[in-house]
């Protein structure tokens, strides 16, 4: 029976993830009537950072603010803006805060390249500690047996 409560468990924490898939807070009434320019102002709508959530894209923010942005790319869409041309709109607007994967810049090489700098610091820690470790164990003489330990070897050599 343990089974079947382990069962029980595994399906009441798959069922917990799937509820906690975004929800996607794109309304009825912002909805483009042109499919081609929906589909545009949704790919851009999930580039941008909602101002209020921090780390929700404007796409799955519920809030107020991240609606204005939505209606906003549409207008600029509708308007006839390029995809960069709104980026760049917004970015201008609310600075590069706004765009959940900022672009490479002078600003943003330390957020950039930090992950790799880290790495890089592990791998050649990991071996500088390998190789003291190792020059640590080849200094140290091996501990010579006591009289005991002697005498017990040499017992065991003779009983085979």
């Amino acid at each position: 029976m343990h089974w079947l409560r382990g069962l029980t468990i595994a399906l009441l924490v798959t069922l917990a993830l799937f509820g906690a898939a975004p929800a996607f807070a794109v309304q009825p009434d912002e909805v483009l009537a042109d499919p081609a320019l929906e589909v545009r102002a949704r790919a851009l709508s999930k580039e941008l950072r909602c101002m209020v959530c921090q780390n929700q894209s404007i796409d799955d923010s519920d809030a107020p603010l991240a609606h204005d942005l939505r209606v906003l790319v549409r207008e600029r869409l509708q308007a006839g803006d390029s995809d960069s041309m709104v980026i760049d709109y917004l970015t201008a607007r609310y600075g590069e805060f706004v765009l959940l994967r900022p672009r490479f810049s002078w600003r943003t090489a330390a957020l950039w390249g930090a992950p790799a700098g880290v790495l890089l610091a592990g791998v050649v820690a990991f071996f500088m500690l390998m190789r003291r470790h190792r020059a640590a164990s080849a200094l140290a003489p091996e501990p010579a047996l006591t009289p005991s330990e002697q005498d017990r070897v040499t017992e065991l050599l003779k009983s085979e």
